[in-house]
């Protein structure tokens, strides 16, 4: 598959996530009538790792954004630091590794 309709697709699938972790997130409210199903130490929870889940997406939204600029630039597959060829294999790994190994390791 071309790398930039992966990562278009993986944005597309981002945003359905969103989109359905969205109530999850939401202010937890008490419901008297649900009290000994849910705790709400459990809705906070919940809520809790639903916002950690959202944190996650959008910086995997803003690593593909950044690597579809690069694209656009001419520089995909080109470490961000010292300008060399990203290592093949760390692309198929994930497309929108930035630096090569060498960097990497530092």
């Amino acid at each position: 598959m071309d790398p930039r309709q992966a990562l278009l697709d993986r944005l597309t699938a981002l945003d359905a996530e969103d989109a359905a972790g969205r109530d999850a997130q939401a202010t937890v409210e008490l419901d008297q009538q649900a009290v000994g199903r849910l705790s709400r130490m459990d809705a906070l929870q919940n809520q809790a790792m639903a916002q950690a889940q959202a944190r996650i997406r959008q910086a995997e939204r803003e690593r593909i954004h950044a690597t579809l600029q690069r694209m656009d630039d001419g520089n995909y597959g080109y470490c961000t630091d010292c300008g060399e060829q990203v290592e093949a294999k760390r692309l198929a790994a994930d497309l929108t590794i930035p630096r090569c190994l060498d960097c990497t390791r530092g």
